[in-house]
């Protein structure tokens, strides 16, 4: 694996890759940043030892500040499509990648650090954690595909809430709308994502990467175009030798072996 970026790093553990923001003092994504997130990512997708990757950080009070809105009071809005774009780019890489993807939340997680953890599909958040969407409070909208990942994870209703307001909301709150998915004591967040990735790291890769198409991709289809997938990925299955090798192991009461 390459060596760290300047403001990300990378590790890898037990079949389990780790992305952590590392930007002190409050992980703000500057451009530098941003193209190293992505070719970060890229870098765990592509490892053939990385079965499960993992959105964190090195900082203890934040998760992420969101973007470094400094850097576009010196640059002009004029870099503002350029920076969509990119942030686009970035959000459809995480929901197209095979390899399940979880979010390790700590400290404070506002702007587009939560919306790259929306990508994810699950969240863990340290009961202390606090998140929002405060773009509203400057006369702005979560670019990196946020307002769109946002409704999905957590409805209409929750959604206009969350933006429309653009407060920070808690841990428990965020699990009562669905915003995140697990809450943790902060001195286990890491251990507890890392035991669950550990566990999805054992199961069989290609039926992983088949459940996130069709979650992922299904889940924004009408039901009729998500039966499409869910036909095709079934299909793709069946032919897998995986799946012959989990019918045996089943009926010989031992261990799957997954290529």
């Amino acid at each position: 694996m390459p060596a760290p970026q300047k403001h990300v790093e990378l590790e890898t553990c037990n079949r389990v890759g780790w992305l952590r923001f590392a930007r002190p003092p409050v992980n703000a994504v500057n451009w530098e940043m941003l193209d190293e997130i992505g070719a970060g990512f890229e870098t765990l997708f592509n490892d053939p030892e990385v079965k499960v990757v993992v959105i964190g950080s090195t900082l203890e009070k934040y998760f992420s500040a969101g973007a470094d809105i400094s850097g576009f009071k010196e640059s002009g809005s004029g870099e503002m499509p350029r920076w969509i774009e990119q942030t686009h780019g970035l959000a459809k890489m995480l929901r197209a990648a095979d390899k399940p993807l979880i979010a390790a939340i700590g400290g404070v997680a506002v702007g587009g650090g939560l919306e790259m953890s929306m990508h994810a599909d699950l969240r863990f958040a340290a009961s202390d954690a606090r998140l929002g969407q405060p773009e509203i409070n400057i006369a702005f909208i979560p670019p990196v595909a946020g307002t769109q990942a946002l409704v999905r994870l957590v409805g209409r209703s929750n959604a206009f809430k969350i933006l429309y307001g653009g407060d920070l909301i808690d841990a428990e709150t965020a699990l009562a709308m669905g915003l995140v998915d697990f809450v943790t004591p902060p001195a286990q967040l890491f251990e507890d994502v890392q035991a669950y990735a550990e566990m999805l790291s054992a199961k069989p890769a290609n039926a992983l990467a088949a459940i996130r198409r069709c979650l992922v991709d299904g889940g924004a289809e009408t039901f009729d175009a998500g039966l499409a997938i869910e036909k095709q990925q079934a299909e793709a299955l069946g032919r897998h030798p995986n799946f012959d090798e989990g019918i045996t192991a089943f009926l010989e009461r031992r261990e799957p072996n997954w290529k």
